[in-house]
Order: C-alpha cells, then structure tokens, then sequence
C-alpha cells in the first residue's frame, strides 16, 4: 500500500488512490477468469505491483550518496504534502554576475540575492576576500526545471549552499534544512513545518535545521518525527553553518579556496624613490 501510495498518486486526497486500487482489483479478476479457477488467491506485493499498474508514475528524491560541495538538501511545502528539493550552487570566471535557474519565482530568486548579499556583508568572518565576487559568477540552481518552486523559506538552503561552494567545505548530505534569512543574516519563522519534515524523513534524512521561532509548532508533529529525527532550531545564520558544514570555516589569508585565490589583491612592491615623487 505504501508503494502505491508514493509511487501511483500524487494528491491531497484519496481518489485516485481509491482509482488506482480498484484497476488493481480489476486486473486480478480478469487474471483468475482467464486462468479459469476462480478460488485461486492473487498476492500483491511491492515486487509485482508494477505488473497491475506498469511503471510507477511518481519518484521521490533520494537523499545524496555522499557530501558534496555547493549541494544542500532544501525542504519545500506543496500542494499535496512536503517534498524535498536539491540546490546547487557553482562558482565561475566572470565579473560577479548571479545566474538562477530551475524555474524559481520572483521570491526565490530574492532570497537567491538576499543570500549572497548576507555571505558577502560576512566575508570577512568566513574566511573571504572581501571583493571576492568582482571576478566570479555565481550559477544558483534547482533541478527538475520542468516545475515552478517559489516559496519564501529557501533563504538559509541557499546562504548554506553559496557558503559552501566559496568556501570549498561540503554540506552535510544527512541533514534537509528550512528557514528564511534577512541581510543580517537572522533566520525567519516559514510554514507547512509538519509536511516538510515528514518529506525528509521519507527521504531517509533523520536530522532537519529550521527556524528558532518555529519551535512554537512542535507540539504538532506527528510522534514519529519527534521519535526518529534530531531537529535544530536556530535563530543566526552562523548556527546553520556550525551545523550543515562538515568542516571549520577557513581564516582570512589561510588555506585561501583556489577558485578564489585570484581575488586575493597582489602583494605590495617597494619601489624606491616613490616616496620622493609622491
């Protein structure tokens, strides 16, 4: 039932749950006709369904088989239900352009903005050039482009994925995070927290970063989430960092990412005799 549930309707409701059983139940009459016993018992289970019902029609993502650079785990509300959403960041030559892609809506793509405005006002504190954008772009991207994501709680899933991708530290692939952030990088309250987090944890992803002020709706996940996930409540975009990086954050000047080593200015040469015409 779980496997025709997840991969044979996509809804709010039953209906086509109550379609796709009674095709099932259908398929299996004419099945016991045809063989002529009408006594015989027909066992559906998960490695036959797709005989009854062909190939599944819907696929949930699957959680990153390993940590990668520039990849964060985001968690978005639908309209049926939670599902969990895959952003990519990358890092090119350019002349500090921001590129989004994937279908992002007006509110995405602010928070896009916001976040790299956020990395930048704290480039110092993460180990960064200050005018480390001047010779880069920035490519943001969500993938399966073919639907439209928009949504005001990519904010700190985006600041994570831009964070890692200057920095050259992977994002931990077990954790799904949710949550807005301002310029100041303080992390806002965002709804759908129940089907969010039962997303991630359909998806295998057993610990979960959201909002401070969120912690109001605790009392209303299920017990299933209370039982089987670590959740972090945070109020500062540096805690989501401290969280979701696999390492420390590098120093200013030290271990300086290759990819921005060519903003770092030039060494200062003496000259002599400058002083004198200065």
């Amino acid at each position: 039932m779980k496997d025709l549930i997840r991969g044979y309707t996509r809804e709010a409701g039953v209906r086509n749950l109550e379609r796709e059983i009674g095709n099932v139940c259908r398929k299996v009459v004419r099945r016991l006709v045809k063989q002529g016993d009408k006594h015989q018992k027909e066992t559906i289970t998960r490695e036959n369904l797709a005989d009854f019902l062909g190939a599944q029609k819907f696929r949930d993502s699957a959680v990153q088989e390993k940590s990668e650079v520039g990849l964060v785990t985001g968690l978005a509300w639908t309209e049926v239900g939670g599902s969990i959403l895959q952003t990519e960041v990358q890092v090119l030559d350019g002349k500090g352009k921001l590129t989004t892609t994937g279908q992002l809506g007006d509110v995405m793509t602010e928070s896009a903005q916001a976040a790299l405005s956020y990395v930048r006002s704290r480039a110092h504190h993460l180990g960064l050039p200050k005018e480390f954008y001047r010779n880069i772009d920035i490519h943001v991207h969500v993938p399966e482009g073919a639907i439209p994501k928009d949504g005001p709680s990519a904010g700190i899933t985006l600041a994570t994925a831009l964070t890692s991708a200057l920095t050259m530290i992977p994002v931990r692939r077990d954790i799904a995070m949710t949550g807005e952030v301002t310029l100041r990088g303080k992390v806002l309250p965002i709804g759908g927290l129940k089907e969010k987090l039962l997303a991630a944890h359909r998806a295998g992803i057993r610990e979960a970063v959201m909002p401070k002020d969120n912690e109001r709706d605790f009392a209303e996940l299920p017990q299933l989430i209370k039982d089987e996930m670590k959740l972090h409540f945070v109020s500062e975009m540096d805690d989501v960092l401290k969280i979701a990086l696999e390492g420390a954050l590098p120093k200013l000047g030290e271990d300086t990412p290759e990819v921005l080593s060519k903003t770092m200015p030039p060494p200062a040469i003496h000259m002599p005799g400058t002083e004198a015409r200065q």
